[in-house]
């Protein structure tokens, strides 16, 4: 996965391959609609894949398996074995797309690393859960960028990778575990966002010692945090769950 540091914070950059080209307007329409991610290309049979991922080096594609010159998973094990370089930057991530329902393609998608699989029909809500766990996945393997990862981490991504992320099982000197879990069930059990102040009186604990779990859980993938603005005075940290 591609996790370059200078791009941190710029949107995720994507490649739409579908052979039908109502089909791939809809998904870029799709991925355009969801913050953190803008549509690069699309594409429409194998070769074309080959040449755009060439051409503008997209964090991530979308790929069908059923192309008129080919077979998406086909292009995804050609791209792979290329080898990376600073010209040709990182392989790109893939998401397979496809109607293709059998157990035999899933289990290639699988073990070509694809991050996630989508059975086509689908709606906007079923695109934006996957590419949303796909962006809190990037985020986290950002922070943690050269650092070597114990298993806590390792656990975490991969539950960020299924939209499920996990508690860290070691919670950092001077934090409590029971305590962890009760904020973090305090953010999941709200209606929408919440702050620290209303985590504190749910919890039973004071407003520092909320905000310092809260922002806890937000290093580690566990609770996102947003900033809301108003008309004086500096912006209110609210938190909601991921996943």
């Amino acid at each position: 996965m591609s996790t370059a540091p200078s791009r941190a914070t710029a949107p995720v950059t994507v490649l739409v391959v579908d052979d039908d080209y109502r089909v791939a307007k809809i998904h870029a329409a799709y991925v355009d609609r969801i913050p953190g991610f803008t549509v690069a290309g699309q594409a429409h049979s194998a070769a074309q894949a080959l040449h755009l991922v060439a051409a503008i080096r997209p964090d991530l594609v979308l790929m069908d398996v059923y192309l008129p010159d080919g077979d998406g998973l086909t292009v995804i094990r050609k791209l792979l074995e290329a080898p990376e370089s600073a010209a040709s930057g990182p392989h790109p991530d893939f998401m397979v797309i496809t109607a293709a329902r059998d157990v035999s393609t899933v289990r290639t998608a699988m073990q070509l690393g694809a991050v996630h699989y989508l059975v086509k029909p689908f709606g906007y809500p079923a695109m934006a859960e996957k590419l949303t766990s796909y962006l809190d996945l990037r985020r986290r393997m950002q922070t943690l960028n050269t650092a070597d990862a114990d298993q806590a981490d390792v656990d975490e991504l991969f539950g960020l990778l299924r939209g499920q992320p996990a508690l860290p099982t070691l919670p950092a000197k001077g934090h409590s575990a029971p305590t962890l879990e009760l904020v973090r069930s305090a953010v999941r059990a709200a209606p929408g966002d919440i702050s620290a102040s209303e985590v504190a009186e749910r919890v039973g604990i004071s407003r520092p010692t909320a905000q310092r779990y809260l922002s806890y859980l937000t290093r580690h993938g566990v609770v996102r945090l947003q900033l809301r603005y108003g008309t004086t005075g500096r912006p209110e940290h609210r938190y909601s769950a991921v996943g």
